[in-house]
């Protein structure tokens, strides 16, 4: 298809150059292809000289234009015109144009039906001609050669011109074309030149860097970039003017986002100079939360098959200690002995706590967002974190967040933040303070939950390992697990945390990926239920009902497939396995090829590495079975916002 779109260009550009205006019409007496010079000509619109024009509507416009002079019957110009198109002959004719001109007409029939014709302008060489045959004899010899040689440069300079004139139109589809590709591309294209000046932009820089200009051309790169991003990227750009190729991948702090650039030298050959360098700056923020994520993913499976091992041994040990220290207080021991007897029954007892919060952090652990209402979500948290406050401790929680609702693992957030509440409280200490809770939007990136405290700051120390695993400053009292698992659980999260002392004490700030579910794409939709199983299409059925969600129901394939035409459906939620030998994927795929717009998700009890559930997650999200009204909730949010 490329190389025929390709011979087609090139066949119109070759037709181009042609100094004659040249048609070809079919057997239907329709436009089958033209020359630029044959619209010149004649002044046709641009619909008479596209593919598929009516060569009778073409005619008219030349009556009408004043083409053939003046004519009584339009209509039956037209007519005539048209019959002697139909039987058609060769034929060759000069004609006076009603401007003046004069043009010669050939025509000649093609074997497979139609026409063509060429329109030739020969007013100039009938000017000489008339001039010759009035003085012919009074010309030299020596004359007509120079006339002849004159006439044959103006030519060849026509020729000249029309081949220029062609050259430049092409190049300005060329780059037409490729601005238009650059514009579309997701990423920030641009050129500097050898003194670090924007001379190319496909003005994207401003969805990549919020807050920049997209128009930098001229710029110097550290005036368009910002001085903290040029600093971080100067390194990188002198060594691509030295000719090496480098990649940097950077934390964007107005944004938040993490940013990849590559650094190509602009040079022809391998050593040519160099004229500069060419920048691609693409916004890897959501590649990188995944990193992250799968990162934690591996350390904590790393983690759980190095700990659970020696957790079983441990927990015989302890079990051991245990019943012998049972077995020692029904001994008659000393005072002294029996203090030392429950102080070790004590520690045993602390390790079997232990090893829980280690299964906990080690353990397998998955994130169930759902879509949160933060207002709500501050609401109920604040009796929670008030309740083992004492009275000369204040708490404050503001928030400025949008009043989308927010994806989040809402039983994972308020154990995260309780934990920080009371690491502020254990700071502060039996003299009383105040903790403020702020939470606010980065850009449209991050969401950022800050918790401060008028203690007395984290230690050197504890900046640099309070995130670890047992790193406690509160000695007996603590097990050193807490910040680490609120760690935990953000960078699970793609998010992050950051501890940092301020004027009046200790500063946490827990950031999570701001991803938001408007709720103007929450309202009540009509949803298709396709479930075999009556019992659970019924509880499937009152859990949408539940969410304000209106419900048809289907038992089956075929019954699923004449309900997805009602056009006020606007989702379809199918159970995988369907009775018969059709699935929900088979309807799900048999639905979206007639109704691309609808909203579709599938449902089932298979398990992950199931050939079939795999080709539907392919396609379409999938809810696991057994599942709650929240999780349904957040699969009919996610699509609703897609």
């Amino acid at each position: 298809m490329a190389r025929l779109d390709a011979t087609a260009q090139m066949t119109r550009a070759g037709l181009n150059l042609i100094q004659q205006a040249l048609s070809i019409y079919d057997s239907d007496l329709t436009l089958a292809v033209c020359n630029r010079p044959f619209q010149t000509m004649f002044g046709l619109p641009e619909h008479l000289v596209t593919p598929g024009a009516s060569f009778e509507e073409t005619i008219r416009f030349l009556v009408e234009s004043g083409e053939y002079g003046e004519v009584d019957a339009t209509e039956d110009f037209v007519k005539t015109r048209v019959q002697q198109a139909r039987a058609f002959v060769p034929h060759y004719m000069e004609r006076r144009r009603a401007n003046g001109r004069m043009i010669s007409v050939e025509g000649s029939p093609l074997p497979e039906g139609g026409w063509i014709t060429v329109y030739t302008d020969i007013t100039a060489i009938k000017q000489q001609e008339g001039l010759l045959r009035a003085r012919s004899e009074e010309l030299s010899d020596q004359l007509l050669t120079h006339a002849e040689e004159l006439a044959r440069t103006n030519r060849q300079l026509e020729s000249t011109i029309a081949q220029l004139e062609e050259t430049k139109r092409g190049l300005a589809e060329m780059e037409a074309r490729t601005r238009l590709t650059t514009e579309m591309t997701p990423a920030h294209i641009g050129h500097v030149d050898t003194d670090g000046v924007y001379t190319f932009t496909n003005r994207r820089l401003s969805s990549v860097l919020p807050g920049r200009r997209s128009d930098i051309v001229g710029l110097p790169y550290d005036e368009a970039l910002g001085f903290t991003v040029a600093r971080r990227l100067r390194p990188n750009l002198e060594r691509a003017l030295t000719g090496e190729s480098t990649v940097l991948e950077f934390t964007d702090e107005e944004s938040g986002r993490r940013i990849r650039t590559a650094f190509t030298p602009d040079r022809v050959g391998d050593e040519g100079p160099i004229n500069g360098v060419y920048l691609l700056s693409t916004d890897v923020t959501e590649e990188a939360q995944a990193r992250a994520v799968l990162t934690q993913t591996h350390k904590r499976e790393l983690a759980a098959q190095l700990t659970s091992g020696l957790a079983h041994d441990f927990s015989n040990l302890l079990t051991i200690i245990l019943g012998l220290q049972s077995r020692m207080k029904k001994l008659h021991l000393p005072a002294e002995a029996s203090e030392l007897a429950e102080a070790t029954t004590a520690a045993a007892r602390r390790g079997g706590t232990l090893l829980d919060r280690i299964a906990k952090i080690s353990g397998k652990r998955e994130l169930h967002p759902v879509p949160i209402d933060m207002g709500r979500f501050f609401e109920t948290f604040r009796p929670l974190a008030r309740a083992p406050l004492p009275d000369n401790m204040r708490l404050s929680i503001t928030h400025s967040v949008p009043d989308e609702l927010l994806l989040l693992d809402e039983g994972s957030l308020q154990d995260s933040l309780l934990n920080l509440v009371l690491n502020a409280r254990d700071a502060i200490g039996a003299t009383g303070g105040e903790i403020q809770v702020r939470a606010q939007k980065v850009r449209d990136t991050w969401l950022d939950i800050v918790v401060e405290d008028t203690g007395p700051g984290f230690s050197k120390e504890a900046l640099e390992f309070a995130l670890d695993p047992f790193f406690t400053t509160k000695g007996q009292a603590g097990s050193g697990l807490g910040l680490s698992m609120v760690f935990d659980f953000a960078k699970l999260s793609g998010g992050n945390v950051k501890l940092e002392n301020h004027r009046n004490g200790a500063r946490v700030t827990y950031r999570l990926p701001l991803r938001t579910v408007p709720r103007a794409q929450a309202q009540p939709l009509l949803i298709l239920l396709v479930e075999d199983m009556p019992d659970l299409r019924v509880s499937v059925r009152e859990m949408l009902t539940d969410l304000g969600h209106q419900v048809i129901e289907a038992a089956s394939f075929a019954e699923a497939d004449d309900l997805a035409d009602l056009p006020a459906i606007n989702m379809v939620l199918s159970d995988i396995k369907l009775s018969g030998h059709t699935t929900g994927v088979d309807l799900l795929a048999r639905i979206a090829r007639r109704r691309p717009e609808l909203k579709l998700a599938l449902m089932t009890s298979l398990p992950e590495a199931h050939p079939l559930r795999q080709r539907g997650a392919a396609c379409w999200p999938v809810l696991p079975k057994p599942f709650d009204s929240r999780q349904l909730h957040a699969i009919i949010a996610e699509e609703a916002a897609a």
